[in-house]
């Protein structure tokens, strides 16, 4: 256990980060998921924008590697085009 006060904040502050990036990754994976599984090419390619936001965010933010990331929008960009 932390002794020092600011050793518990740190705890506090890390838990509260921890389950923003959980929630965030968990969003952006089924907006892939969803995105993924979409057969109307008009629908996907709206959600495209959308999905590629999220995933830059999380690039951003270090919840995923940056090469990760434009893997990601790479391969949903091809999964679009060929619809």
């Amino acid at each position: 256990m932390a002794n020092h006060k600011s050793a518990l904040k740190r705890i506090r502050s890390n838990e509260t980060k921890r389950l923003r990036n959980r929630y965030q990754h968990k969003t952006a994976r089924n907006a892939i998921r969803k995105l993924q599984n979409t057969t109307e090419k008009a629908e996907a390619q709206s959600m495209l924008l959308s999905v590629i936001s999220k995933v830059d965010k999380l690039a951003k933010k270090n919840i995923i590697h940056g090469n990760k990331a434009n893997r990601l929008k790479s391969k949903l960009t091809k999964h679009v085009a060929s619809l």
